[in-house]
């Protein structure tokens, strides 16, 4: 095991506070863009942007610019044109990614192969290599990340709208398609930032991971798009420092690292989640304004009044005690339920 001096020098290396702060940014961007492709029910739609992105990046390894921006325009055109199969129908959503899925690798591995360029390097951007991240990567992906998590805070009642229900939205006046484009386009950049964290391939589980667990823990949108960011960038570096820190002898993947401690988040997230609805259908046993009536029941093990520790819910001229998943009423000697 790492020892502690160890540990704080190598916190203090240059090439460590860089992978710290794109781990950060990373974990912050993607799942904010993630929340509306979950709420939209394109949760693979980061996986096929990740493909195409693939292409990108041989293009720039081919040209000599640089992978990260040409990364982007290809991912972008590619989102782009999946929104445009999607939206005209002329592909379902499920075919459209997979064209993107399979085009964009083969591309990107042939075009590699042209350049001459060995599958190291590429591998470099398809499973992440955030520990050999340069300092101008780390300022092109603060700027990209910055713009995803700008527009997707301050956007975001427009934004959910639309993912939420587009007919009503555009019942509403939102110009629905270019809201559709725009989660398409925001998708694309936060693949692009996070490839060289967690990588091409695996790049979908940070836009998917923390809203899916987010979502067992809160009741309402913007919780949960806050809580889907926080939990991304502890993932993020969570994952990193159990890499970088690993035992003496063993080697971790940063990349795989920070989606398996997301995967973990998960499974710890859910057993508190399905608690936590079980317990709010006990305590609203009926829907709002429902009319309901009394039968008398028989004996009644627990006395119910103020301070019993039961929800008291107002129910015409008294009041009715939430208690099993009923509602208990006292009345002269004995009590109603329903």
């Amino acid at each position: 095991m790492t020892s502690l001096t160890t540990a704080l020098e190598l916190l203090n290396e240059p090439f460590m506070r860089r992978a710290l702060i794109a781990a950060v940014i990373t974990g912050l961007a993607a799942p904010a863009v993630g929340t509306f492709l979950v709420q939209r029910r394109l949760a693979l739609m980061g996986d096929g942007i990740g493909h195409v992105a693939v292409t990108g990046v041989a293009l720039g390894l081919l040209t000599g610019t640089s992978p990260t921006w040409t990364a982007v325009v290809v991912a972008v055109l590619g989102a782009v044109l999946i929104e445009v199969i999607r939206e005209r129908g002329e592909a379902s959503g499920d075919v459209a990614l997979a064209l993107l899925f399979y085009g964009g690798l083969a591309g990107g591995i042939l075009i590699s192969g042209l350049g001459g360029q060995s599958m190291a390097t590429l591998g470099q951007y398809l499973f992440g290599s955030i520990t050999s991240i340069s300092e101008g990567d780390v300022i092109v992906t603060l700027v990209l990340a910055a713009i995803v998590i700008v527009l997707c805070v301050g956007l975001s009642p427009q934004l959910f709208a639309v993912a939420q229900d587009a007919e009503f939205a555009r019942v509403a006046g939102l110009r629905v398609r270019f809201y559709n484009v725009m989660i398409a386009v925001l998708a694309a950049v936060s693949v692009a930032v996070a490839m060289r964290t967690v990588g091409l391939l695996l790049v979908s589980a940070l836009l998917v991971v923390p809203v899916a667990t987010a979502q067992q823990l809160t009741r309402s949108f913007r919780a949960t798009i806050a809580a889907a960011m926080a939990l991304g960038c502890l993932a993020s570096l969570g994952g990193l420092l159990l890499a970088t820190f690993a035992p003496a002898g063993t080697t971790l993947a940063p990349g795989a690292t920070i989606v398996l401690v997301a995967l973990g988040g998960f499974v710890v997230a859910w057993p508190i989640g399905v608690w936590a609805r079980h317990r709010a259908r006990l305590q609203e046993p009926f829907a709002a304004g429902a009319a309901v009536g009394h039968e008398p029941t028989g004996e009644h093990p627990h006395e119910h009044g103020p301070g019993c520790g039961h929800l008291a819910v107002p129910h015409d001229d008294h009041l009715d005690y939430v208690h099993d998943g009923h509602r208990h009423a006292p009345h002269d000697t004995h009590y109603d339920e329903h």
